[in-house]
């Protein structure tokens, strides 16, 4: 049986952002970064995170529009290796939705949703984002019949123990077999 998926957004989770510069405390980076490697939030990254998210009992995945951009920025920060990387449909590619999709979007429907539920395939997963509403809920509990957490971070923070707790209790909990 594979273990839960952990859907993992960088803005906001890894790197927090929205307060005061003051407020965040910064890390070294080590050697000169790559090229891409220009965003001066990557500081902000607590190297801290990597063991915590490596201990936890699931497969971590990128859930962000960083792309494989976090392999090669961020996870290194976070001692971690590749993980898998979330590939959003280019918005030609979601222009054939009906109506109700449509709606849904309207009236709130976060635009990672449903690309994450068709990535999990049935799997069971927990999503960290610092953007994710009750619409989105409600969409994946009528959409994905495997078990779902939203762990809606706090941008400002970014992770913290109280999530990390709330992770690792769901995903040590006993899951149904579909």
């Amino acid at each position: 049986m594979r273990p839960p998926l952990l859907f993992l957004d960088v803005d906001g989770p890894i790197v927090p952002f929205g307060g005061a510069s003051e407020w965040y405390p910064t890390w070294a980076t080590g050697p000169e970064p790559p090229a891409a490697e220009t965003n001066p939030l990557l500081a902000r990254i607590d190297p801290g995170h990597g063991p915590r998210l490596a201990a936890l009992p699931c497969d971590v995945v990128w859930a962000t529009t960083w792309m494989d951009d976090a392999n090669a920025c961020v996870s290194p920060r976070l001692g971690l290796s590749r993980l898998p990387v979330v590939i959003w449909p280019e918005p030609s590619d979601v222009d054939d939705q009906d109506e109700q999709d449509e709606q849904d979007e309207r009236d709130g429907l976060h635009w990672k949703t449903r690309t994450l539920v068709a990535w999990a395939a049935g799997r069971s997963f927990a999503w960290a984002d610092d953007e994710i509403t009750d619409t989105d809920r409600a969409w994946i509990a009528a959409h994905h019949r495997a078990p779902a957490l939203f762990l809606r971070v706090n941008p400002r923070l970014g992770l913290t123990d109280g999530d990390y707790a709330a992770l690792d209790t769901w995903l040590r909990r006993p899951s149904p077999i579909f």
